[in-house]
């Protein structure tokens, strides 16, 4: 048995790891797998590059940023396994919900444009009684929820780097800094949001899965030179992965899944959080919220969810450029489109049988409904993906997309680099 040393932070979605380990997708694969509890995402990131780690759960742009080498990381990480998309929400402290809910703007639970425009009303009131701005917590500067809030914010009108103040909070912590008054809100994936319900202290507001329907999350993290002198072991961890995916995607194991991951070494929480998260129970503002649970608030495998997209890779590198993390250029976009390793995935899988796509990328919330797309055997279906605000992102049109944007952080560069995130 190879024995490898895997990173997570306590999130549900790091399910796809715990049950490969604890439900013996990797043993079967001769592997076994020593799972290493971190605290932040900067941990996580600096074990995995001095290869205290073989490899960990990742925020899915950290690889992107990684290959551009900007950030602290010098060692190149490739992601050849997505292991969740969605899972993440934005909640507001009770009164910052109250001051919203007070426009009279909030709209249908699910309307996520009605939200911004209410948050909008209260950014620009306090703006006119000279009241400090809002912060709000993300868990790292390279992260889907960096992206993901400033998305939000941005579509109606407030601007992440002058109108409000954003810092960064490993989400174990996000509960605690609102409870306290550090805060105002936050983004942070899964049981989080439902830890801050449960304390009674926030109020979720914008569930992921409504801003974009299938926002990849969390990838597996490898050092790219590991990856390259371990292809065996590497695709014996994508083997097993794929199986506990499969596993964990499905509702009948729910509640094997929400034990494991309730477990004091893993999230060490109330199951009941845990069950709700898995299950998309998430309450939202407004009459008529759905109790049955969002569909697809977190997913795993179905739909091609594990599959590492290019043009998931080449979407983050997009915000990138849009925020002054880097700049667009030919260098860049080959850099940022090779982090994500469609390649490796498919020579993991050759031969076994499993559905594979025939593209290693497509155009980014073109999908209304559910479609048929050409794959390599079997049927494969995609699901809806679409964006809140109706943009489709075509990673061939890199530069007509960020240029749409009404909304950037032009000369921020320095200030990114001075930071040392």
């Amino acid at each position: 048995m190879t024995t490898l040393r895997v990173g997570f932070i306590p999130l549900v979605d790091s399910a796809v790891l715990v049950a490969a380990a604890r439900r013996g997708f990797a043993a079967e694969a001769g592997l076994t797998l020593d799972l290493v509890r971190e605290a932040s995402w900067a941990t996580v990131r600096d074990k995995l590059t001095i290869g205290h780690l073989d490899c960990a759960q990742m925020l899915a742009p950290v690889p992107v940023a990684s290959q551009l080498q900007i950030g602290n990381p010098k060692a190149r990480m490739v992601a050849p396994f997505t292991l969740s998309m969605n899972g993440n929400a934005i909640s507001v402290s009770n009164a910052l919900y109250d001051a919203m809910e007070a426009t009279g703007q909030m709209g249908a639970p699910r309307d996520v444009a009605a939200k911004a425009a209410a948050l909008k009303d209260v950014v620009d009131g306090r703006a006119r009684r000279g009241e400090a701005p809002l912060t709000f917590g993300i868990v790292h500067p390279f992260s889907p929820h960096n992206y993901q809030l400033r998305y939000f914010l941005a579509s109606a009108g407030i601007h992440p780097d002058r109108d409000v103040s954003l810092v960064v909070i490993p989400p174990p912590f996000v509960v605690r800094s609102l409870r306290d008054g550090h805060i105002d809100g936050f983004c942070v994936g899964a049981p989080w949001n439902h830890v801050g319900l449960a304390e009674g202290v926030a109020k979720v507001v914008v569930a992921s899965v409504d801003l974009w329907r299938r926002a990849p999350e969390k990838v597996l993290g490898v050092r790219e030179v590991w990856a390259e002198e371990n292809p065996q072991t590497l695709d014996a961890l994508m083997r097993a992965l794929k199986a506990a995916a499969e596993w964990a995607d499905d509702p009948a194991n729910r509640d094997d899944l929400t034990a494991m991951l309730a477990a004091p070494d893993i999230l060490g929480m109330a199951p009941e959080l845990i069950g709700d998260a898995l299950a998309g129970r998430v309450p939202l503002p407004g009459a008529g919220a759905p109790s049955e649970g969002l569909a697809d608030y977190l997913l795993f495998d179905r739909n091609g969810a594990s599959f590492p997209w290019r043009s998931h890779a080449l979407w983050f590198y997009s915000q990138m450029v849009r925020w002054a993390q880097t700049t667009l250029s030919p260098e860049g976009i080959a850099l940022a489109g090779g982090a994500f390793r469609p390649d490796i995935y498919r020579r993991a899988f050759a031969g076994t049988g499993v559905t594979l796509p025939a593209a290693n990328a497509k155009v980014e919330g073109s999908l209304a409904a559910e479609q048929a797309v050409g794959s390599t055997t079997g049927k494969l279906v995609l699901g809806r993906d679409g964006f809140f605000d109706g943009r489709v992102f075509d990673p061939q049109e890199l530069s007509i997309y960020i240029e749409d944007f009404v909304i950037t952080s032009e000369g921020m560069q320095e200030e990114w680099a001075r930071s040392g995130q």
